[in-house]
């Protein structure tokens, strides 16, 4: 018996490793870093996937906040093999499934250019936040179920005949 349980926790402690992925992208020595700002990453998190077409080229290694203009900043490491990122390439934030996690998507451009290490991705897309798009779609409901009293007495106006017009004063 003891020997299984030694068994199962060493199986678990090598999925763990397997799946946090603690591995670097590449060699580790060629790869690069730049760095996106968006105005919200949900729940993006350090060491996240940087994908292309599907095809991770990357992780995020870090995310923090611009002092200046309040927005986050996520820090993206690609490997040296993937140094031909033309410098106009979109970065979204997207969600690997309905409720998956999220990873950044490089979306490549058509400039001549490439990214270096130590570049901006100027061209961003921030996260699909679910929460956001459930507090509008409540409030424009809330607007739809009080507007159609105002609109009803709007429209039997506009079905009513005008006002006749005032008889011109005689002196």
């Amino acid at each position: 018996v003891g020997f299984f349980v030694c068994l199962g926790v060493a199986a678990i402690f090598v999925l763990t490793f397997r799946v946090a992925s603690s591995d670097t992208v590449g060699g580790g020595k060629n790869n690069y870093r730049v760095t996106a700002k968006f105005d919200t990453i949900g729940n993006l998190s350090s060491g996240a996937s940087v994908k292309i077409a599907g095809v991770r080229i990357g992780r995020v290694r870090g995310i923090g906040i611009d002092p200046t203009t309040f927005q986050a900043v996520a820090t993206l490491e690609i490997s040296g093999d993937h140094a031909n990122i033309p410098e106009d390439s979109t970065a979204k934030i997207l969600t690997a499934g309905l409720l998956g996690e999220q990873y950044v998507g490089l979306e490549p451009g058509g400039d001549d250019k490439s990214l270096k290490d130590g570049d901006e991705i100027k061209f961003t897309q921030s996260a699909f936040v679910l929460e956001n798009l459930i507090g509008q779609f409540l409030t424009s409901m809330t607007q739809k179920d009080s507007s159609p009293k105002s609109d009803q007495g709007s429209t039997q106006n506009q079905n009513a005949a005008p006002p006749p017009a005032p008889a011109p004063k005689s002196k």
